[in-house]
């Protein structure tokens, strides 16, 4: 196995403290679901050789051992069973590229396909499959489910590292550092205002506007703050779901982002935010909002 000290592997249920995995200095990352060993094995090559982290889930159980299913399929952001699990994980690793082998009986990939695709929190995520050519009904069901791409085993791994370059999705990260030095607009400090008073529709709003303004990738940045703000919104509101749902949402935008943008501690921020959610998750709505802190952000 290539460069074994950058293969992963999911950990199992547990709570995301915004702990995200790819930034500037780290190598763009890659999750495969896939179990057969040679699969993996010239993934992993590709994959390195062209300057990707692997990471593998290989099972539900990998996931999730011993949580139950849930007991319907859903095409939202699951906050129960094995698909919670994964939305934890996917979100926390903000990958470039999903590779799903559809030969890998050890995943309920038509339910997970047709919920990463779909949901706010990761349908922006590329998600391509790989198979038998024989197997019509398998390539069929993915395509439906919202795969980007299915590709015959042959035409998959015949040319690998230009299926990587074609799919994979980095962020480009010279033009958000060139944002993030920029200062803050007026419209986006009156946002951050409004938050840091407790306004959280209001910030919504402004945050929102700033967004629309902003024609650069670093308009993440008020996306990321929005969705926070309305994940307190929903608190405040008694909607633990949704702001659960919320979170998940908001890791995708503030994922990349230096830790400081435009004078914005986002560091902090994603710290502060992740304690909510984690305080939400364990302790209640009262914990929660006793944890709620202002966004730091230089004058």
């Amino acid at each position: 196995m290539t460069n074994p000290g950058n293969r992963t592997h999911a950990q199992g249920p547990g709570v995301c403290r915004y702990n995200l995995f790819m930034n500037s200095q780290s190598p763009p990352l890659i999750i495969g679901f896939a179990s057969d060993l040679m699969s993996i094995t010239r993934i992993e090559q590709a994959a390195h050789g062209a300057g990707y982290q692997m990471h593998w889930i290989e099972s539900q159980a990998q996931i999730a051992p011993g949580v139950p299913e849930h007991p319907t399929p859903q095409r939202t952001e699951h906050l129960h069973g094995p698909g919670y699990y994964l939305l934890e994980e996917i979100t926390r690793l903000q990958p470039a590229l999903l590779i799903l082998d559809l030969g890998n009986q050890q995943v309920p990939w038509r339910e997970w396909i047709g919920m990463l695709r779909s949901v706010a929190s990761t349908r922006r995520i590329p998600l391509i499959c790989f198979g038998s050519h024989m197997d019509v009904e398998s390539f069929q069901a993915a395509k439906k489910a919202g795969a980007q791409a299915v590709l015959a085993r042959s035409a998959f791994f015949g040319d690998l590292p230009g299926v990587l370059q074609k799919y994979a999705q980095v962020p480009d990260w010279e033009a958000l550092a060139e944002f993030c030095k920029q200062p803050l607009p007026p419209i986006a400090r009156k946002g951050l205002e409004l938050f840091n008073a407790g306004e959280y529709f209001e910030a919504h709003e402004e945050l929102e506007a700033a967004w629309m303004e902003e024609p650069s990738p670093g308009r993440a940045l008020y996306q990321g703050v929005l969705q926070v703000a309305v994940a307190y919104l929903q608190i405040e509101r008694g909607n633990r779901d949704g702001a659960i749902k919320l979170f998940l949402r908001s890791r995708q935008w503030l994922a990349h982002l230096p830790d400081t943008c435009q004078g914005v501690d986002v560091k902090q921020l994603k710290q502060d935010a992740g304690e909510v959610e984690l305080a939400l998750k364990e302790e209640g709505l009262e914990a929660a909002m006793e944890r709620f802190k202002p966004v730091k952000y230089s004058e």
